[in-house]
């Protein structure tokens, strides 16, 4: 068995919680879609091309509330902004030489679980180690969000509520294990969780998107980061 190979096991392995936790979040997304008036096949199609809950949530309302391609396109982009940072955070994590196609394949499904595992692995990230995590995890999203118009409208409200908690507490495992290891982790960690939520309360932001809100907070936390605490060539994991 070669690297790739054993790498995309490795990867399949790591996708699997994921992809069960993106079946049951997706529930919610199937039903805000059949309220939208999007078919079960053009539902998990959407979800296909656009790994993303907020950004999902943005195209099924804005649907529902007849909007615009255009309008619809901007608040899309707006959503999910974050991903561009989190792409240029994993750029880093790739060797040198790696392709552009790779660089594009890799770009295509940045979550915030595949970007987790991502930028965790040891070293320098092998990309076919994300692509055995996207090959279990996209599916498992695309497919909860198929289920999720076919039958999500007839459970009850509080169980497909209850489905969208296992998501958070599968984020949580991404990142306490680094957390635990690097005090400078664990700080930043909290921190970033204090300033969210102060985010979200400050008067002066609550007419600012959360995806823009995250997008700030995530540059000045990682600025301030790295110029306090950089690591060297040598210490990169």
């Amino acid at each position: 068995m070669n690297t790739r190979q054993i790498c995309f096991r490795r990867g399949v392995r790591d996708g699997l919680p994921i992809a069960l936790g993106y079946f049951a979040v997706a529930f919610t997304l199937g039903v805000a879609a059949k309220n939208a008036g999007f078919s079960a096949v053009q539902a998990m199609v959407e979800s296909l091309t656009n790994n993303a809950s907020a950004g999902e949530y943005a195209v099924f309302s804005l649907v529902s509330a007849g909007a615009g391609y255009l309008e619809v396109a901007v608040m899309t982009l707006v959503a999910n902004a974050r991903y561009l940072l989190m792409s240029c955070a994993l750029s880093q994590k790739l060797a040198p030489e790696t392709s552009l196609l790779h660089r594009m394949l890799l770009a295509f499904d940045v979550t915030d679980e595949i970007f987790g595992i991502s930028i965790a692995y040891p070293g320098r990230l092998e990309p076919w180690y994300t692509y055995g995590a996207v090959s279990v995890a996209l599916p498992g999203w695309g497919l909860g969000t198929w289920f999720g118009v076919i039958v999500g409208s007839v459970l009850p409200l509080r169980l497909v509520s209850a489905l969208s908690v296992g998501l958070y507490g599968m984020f949580l495992a991404v990142i306490i294990p680094p957390a635990k290891k690097d005090r400078v982790v664990l700080a930043l960690v909290l921190i970033s969780f204090a300033a969210s939520f102060l985010a979200s309360r400050w008067s002066l932001l609550a007419g600012v998107p959360s995806g823009v809100k995250t997008i700030l907070l995530t540059v000045v936390i990682a600025l301030t980061a790295a110029v306090l605490f950089p690591v060297r060539e040598g210490e990169a994991a």
